[in-house]
């Protein structure tokens, strides 16, 4: 491994000093029931913290998995002006990797698209996939086991998704529209960041990237899961295909091996929100004349429409745990171009997981041609790249006319989707109006 890379996980640990160890959290590590989970959230919780307050009525849910992990949902059954809820089309969101529900509750309610569609007579749905600050539980686990984090995102597709269409469908007794957005995150790994908040140089700086969301519900349609409790799915800046991401930043990171060297050295837990680093970045998005969008433009393309003051709310909440497995599997992806499942770079694990010397593969040519789709995606991503996302509209090219809606937006990068000001009238409008002709 390179001495360059050594140095960065080194001061990547001694910054993030979450990275290992113990941690304080909303679900401690004694509470494996649901019963325990939402008397917790009852006071401390999504709903009391960011819904209840903005005047939305909130329902604090919780659901287990298949193999045991206690996830948080929330509910938003109606909009600001009340309402009877029930028999209202449910509606399920979900965030991306080392995000949580959040994500969509970032900008004031008449911006964000979780209040939007509430008060557009939409009963809304929060996921929080395993890992997170409000889904840490398991039946028997703990957090700080190691086996708590023994997972990729083949396991968010194949048990965290189900569990949540499950429950959507069961609670309402209705199929759900779906909407999924690939963020990115960023964790310091050097101090030599002052030139991108700046200038938005691209060159000189180190970032740890991480990309996910749209992926696992892809995933899990390409496998003809879940399609028969969905009414129709919005993927923004759909992330499917990553071997021809344009970010500089988020190759250097998959390319430098970072997250397999974290997991030789026994980092099962990748946390990135180390105290003194968010500390210090509100510190100097504070400072006058820093622009901290630029921050975001410098690894996700350059976002047209956001707030410079987003970042610091952004801050607030942001990036949460996921497990260094999964760093792995997205370093894979993007190093290979494939969309497999995760390669234990091992022929005999892969027969002991697979039955076979390789992952198999995720093949998009067989998500269901009838199943409503609404994809949106932005010329200046650089995450989401226009031509990977041609990849995927390819494998989608016998799909029913009538049942695909693309929209491309030559100004839009991959922030703008969920934080950008006025993603409102050119995104969410539109894809309202896509939810109610299914």
């Amino acid at each position: 491994m390179a001495n360059s890379c050594l140095f960065s996980i080194i001061v990547f640990v001694l910054v993030c000093g979450s990275v290992v160890g113990t941690r304080t959290n909303v679900f401690s590590a004694e509470s494996h029931d649901d019963k325990t989970a939402l008397e917790t959230a009852a006071t401390d919780g999504i709903c009391a913290s960011m819904v209840e307050t903005q005047n939305y009525a909130c329902e604090e849910h919780t659901v287990t998995t298949e193999d045991g992990y206690i996830l948080s949902m929330q509910r938003i059954p109606s909009g600001r002006s009340g309402g009877t809820p029930g028999n209202k089309p449910p509606v399920l969101l979900q965030h991306g990797l080392l995000m949580d529900a959040i994500t969509w509750l970032l900008l004031p309610p008449e911006q964000s698209l979780a209040f939007l569609l509430a008060d557009n007579g939409y009963d809304v749905w929060l996921a929080n996939t395993r890992g997170t600050k409000y889904s840490l539980g398991h039946v028997s686990l703990s957090p700080n086991d190691s086996a708590y984090w023994l997972w990729s995102w083949d396991e968010l597709a194949a048990y965290d998704l189900p569990a949540t269409f499950q429950h959507v469908h069961d609670q309402t007794g209705q199929k759900l529209h779906y909407v999924g957005h690939s963020l990115v995150i960023f964790t310091i790994q050097s101090f030599t960041f002052f030139d991108v908040l700046l200038t938005n140089n691209r060159g000189t700086n180190k970032f740890e990237i991480v990309i996910q969301g749209t992926l696992i519900a892809l995933a899990s349609f390409s496998k003809n899961q879940l399609v028969n409790m969905l009414r129709s799915a919005a993927l923004l800046s759909p992330i499917a295909y990553v071997g021809q991401l344009t970010s500089p930043l988020a190759r250097y990171a998959a390319e430098d091996f970072l997250a397999e060297t974290l997991y030789w050295l026994g980092v099962d837990e990748f946390d990135p929100r180390g105290e003194a680093v968010v500390n210090l970045l509100k510190d100097i998005c504070n400072k006058p004349g820093v622009d901290c969008t630029n921050l975001l433009n410098s690894f996700t393309g350059k976002n047209c429409c956001l707030n410079s003051s987003i970042v610091d709310v952004f801050l607030d909440h942001e990036p949460q745990a996921t497990a260094t497995k999964t760093m792995i599997h997205i370093s894979q992806m993007i190093r290979d171009r494939t969309i497999t499942m995760y390669n234990y770079e091992d022929e005999e694990e892969n027969r002991k997981h697979y039955g076979q010397p390789n992952p198999p593969a995720y093949n998009m040519t067989n998500i269901p041609n009838d199943l409503p789709l609404f994809l949106g995606y932005g010329g200046a991503d650089a995450l989401s790249d226009v031509n990977d996302v041609k990849l995927l509209l390819d494998s989608l090219k016998d799909h029913d006319g009538d049942k695909l809606v693309i929209q491309y937006r030559e100004d839009y990068a991959h922030a703008d989707y969920v934080m950008g000001d006025n993603a409102k009238q050119l995104v969410y409008d539109p894809l309202m109006a896509f939810f109610r002709l299914q």
